[in-house]
């Protein structure tokens, strides 16, 4: 049976995080198991906020791929490529921009929530049309799914409304309305006990050294309750225990039921942690130092998988033009 295909990406804008891992990379894994995948290197996206300097983002992208097959996507399962290597994007973006109505781009929540809080200036119209070349990233690939939280629902269908738009004036069904796949993203806690976030300077970064990811986790927040080694704790109101949700999951009853006797101290309980998301990031730190050492080793993987990615653009792109006309022979009108 042929799988469904599914289309996600993530834009170049800083290295990755166990926030990234835990609810994005994780999911990954999973889905090219199920789906016919495409991950999409976002670059193109990121031009909306790092225009004025975009040479510091692209320097990303090797890094975020390293982090992308540390984590276990695999190239010979799913395609992997970067967005501006495939023309196309941009190319199927202006032809749906000329569907779109502004209004629907002014109410987008997301515009309005980044324009109030982004200390830059994406007053472009580059930043109000990006939905316009969502909506393109996924019908290129004629993605049936889109891995994507409740929160981003507003967001697809603002996809289904552009298809239905275009369809309407081809009189054709050109494209099939997506559909999301809903994906629970667990909130992930930073070292102030906020979430886990670039923006808050509160990460565990997934490459970087363990000297200084032990040393961020051994300064992390726990129980503010639990004053002195002696007081019992409350593992549910630190931030801390939350991760052996996902490391160590072994331990975590015997753990909490230390901490609720002060059986165990909290520096006990993180050194304890450590060993395990030490184990499991290993492969972070090492393939970093593989694609380091041999650049050619992920331009290689982005080289095939843009291939791939073109040969489905094109075909989708053949069968836009002919709906429109615009591969049609130059002649006089009848």
């Amino acid at each position: 049976m042929k799988k469904e295909r599914v289309l996600s990406g993530m834009q170049p804008t800083g290295r990755l995080h166990l926030g990234h891992y835990l609810g994005v990379l994780m999911n990954y894994v999973k889905l090219q198991e199920e789906y016919e995948c495409y991950f999409m290197v976002a670059n193109l996206h990121s031009l909306t906020v790092f225009y004025p300097n975009y040479r510091k983002a692209h320097s990303f992208i090797a890094p975020l791929v390293s982090d992308w097959l540390a984590a276990g996507i695999d190239p010979e399962k799913s395609v992997i490529f970067v967005q501006s290597d495939i023309p196309e994007h941009a190319e199927l973006s202006l032809i749906l921009s000329m569907y779109t109505p502004v209004s629907w781009l002014l109410r987008n929540p997301t515009y309005k929530e980044k324009q109030e809080n982004l200390d830059k200036d994406i007053d472009s119209h580059g930043f109000l049309g990006y939905p316009v070349l969502q909506a393109a990233d996924i019908l290129l690939y004629e993605a049936k799914l889109v891995p994507i939280g409740e929160d981003q629902l507003p967001h697809l269908e603002l996809t289904r409304e552009i298809v239905r738009r275009f369809n309407h004036y081809q009189q054709q069904e050109i494209f099939d309305l997506p559909k999301p796949l809903l994906s629970s993203f667990p909130k992930v806690l930073g070292t102030d006990g906020r979430k886990m976030s670039k923006s808050y300077g509160n990460t565990l970064d997934l490459a970087e050294s363990e000297e200084s990811f032990e040393k961020k986790l051994m300064q992390m927040k726990t129980d503010t309750a639990r004053v002195r080694r002696q007081d019992p704790g409350n593992p549910e109101n630190c931030p801390v225990f939350t991760y052996y949700d996902h490391f160590g999951q072994k331990d975590k009853n015997e753990i909490a039921k230390a901490c609720r006797t002060a059986s165990i101290g909290c520096r006990d309980c993180k050194a304890n942690l450590f060993s395990y998301m030490k184990e499991e990031l290993r492969p972070f730190r090492e393939m970093r130092q593989k694609a380091e050492k041999d650049p050619s080793f992920i331009e290689n993987i982005l080289h095939k998988g843009a291939m791939k990615a073109k040969e489905r653009a094109q075909k989708t792109m053949i069968k836009v033009k002919e709906a429109l006309g615009l591969n049609s022979r130059y002649t006089f009108p009848a």
